[in-house]
């Protein structure tokens, strides 16, 4: 009995030890096989960096300012007896704009002018008396203050009807016409816009650390969004003389040709001021950058050293520049010529296989637009 129970157990014992062996042989082949499997390169877009060399500029943003613009409005009150322009017209110094009632005011002129007849002949007469030495100095005194005050009320009410009749002050064009025929005006009370629209201003601001490189005379290349793609020259006039002790930025004018007077005061405007200076960079598309907080990267083609002819993706560790439009500027850590992933690098790692299949790319354009302008 006992040599038959020692049988069974030495056969079972056997039996789990050929499958123990089996089920070992088993997994070492798919071990080996997963060792020896390589996993199919990843599909990247690339492209070459290349050396481009950029005009240095300063990039800001304005607004249209009229070299002459005002709110054309009355001095004096009174009512409106005459209108002279029609909204949008354009104008020259001195063209008559409103006229207000004026009829008492010619009324009162006439009698003071009359007055100031009279008082002339009594100081005619006077001063023909004291040649004769037949009056008193204080006689010929006193006749000629009462001619030069009469004089003076004649000039005084003059001038008020002078403020009655409106005149463009300047040159331009006009707004639209706020007041109408026949309407009482109270002093200040707006009547038109009026601007002077050939040349116009651009105002804009700069960092403090961009005054060491303003000029006078600097060439602008300012644009508006009314003409999409259209730039706009013009020349730096001003430069303040205050940095602004709560930004920290600088006021900067440029004058810009309009003769046509397509550009309108209160315009948003994006400004570029062209430096002498030019600088060489190599740039990539910045969607070809793997931002990172520990650092910024790009990956770069290589042949694989155990393969040459498979293609290998390394990263790259680099230090970007300024940007313009979708191109970025790469101050270390590539070369003109490397070979650049631009698309596809969320799927790499560090030595992965990589296939280059370039059928779409991204933008690399300096000065993009958006579809929809």
């Amino acid at each position: 009995m006992l040599k038959r129970t020692l049988l069974m157990l030495g056969a079972i014992i056997l039996v789990v030890a050929v499958l123990a062996f089996i089920k070992y042989r088993q997994i070492s082949a798919i071990i080996a096989a997963t060792k020896a499997a390589k996993p199919p390169p990843i599909a990247v877009a690339s492209t070459n960096a290349s050396e481009q060399v950029w005009q240095r500029e300063f990039h800001a943003v304005g607004s249209i300012v009229a070299v002459k613009g005002v709110t054309v409005s009355n001095e004096l009150a009174g009512t409106i007896r005459k209108i002279a322009f029609e909204s949008g017209d354009r104008v020259k110094q001195g063209d008559l704009l409103v006229q207000l009632d004026i009829a008492p005011d010619e009324a009162q002129l006439r009698g003071l002018k009359a007055q100031a007849e009279l008082a002339r002949l009594d100081l005619q007469r006077a001063q023909d008396l004291r040649r004769n030495n037949t009056n008193a100095q204080s006689d010929l005194d006193a006749a000629q203050a009462q001619y030069d005050q009469a004089v003076a009320a004649v000039d005084s009410l003059a001038a008020t009807i002078a403020k009655k009749v409106i005149t463009a002050p300047f040159d331009g064009r006009l707004g639209i016409r706020q007041v109408d025929l026949g309407q009482y005006l109270a002093a200040g009370t707006p009547i038109v816009s009026l601007q002077a629209l050939q040349p116009v201003y651009v105002n804009f601001t700069l960092p403090q650390q961009d005054i060491a490189d303003l000029q006078i005379g600097q060439t602008v290349q300012v644009r508006v969004d009314t003409y999409d793609g259209e730039n706009f020259p013009g020349t730096i006039t001003a430069i303040n003389s205050k940095v602004d002790d709560a930004t920290r930025n600088i006021e900067v004018q440029a004058t810009l040709p309009n003769p046509q007077e397509r550009l309108k005061p209160g315009m948003f405007a994006s400004v570029d001021v062209v430096l002498p200076r030019q600088d060489r960079f190599v740039t990539l598309p910045q969607a070809a950058v793997v931002y990172n907080p520990y650092g910024d990267a790009v990956y770069v083609i290589e042949k694989s050293a155990a393969a040459p002819d498979t293609l290998v993706a390394r990263q790259r560790f680099v230090q970007l520049g300024e940007t313009r439009g979708d191109q970025v500027a790469v101050l270390k850590g590539i070369n003109p010529g490397d070979q650049i992933v631009t698309a596809g690098q969320l799927k790499l790692r560090n030595g992965a296989a990589v296939q280059i299949n370039n059928s779409a790319q991204p933008s690399d354009n300096p000065a993009p637009r958006l579809p929809n302008t």
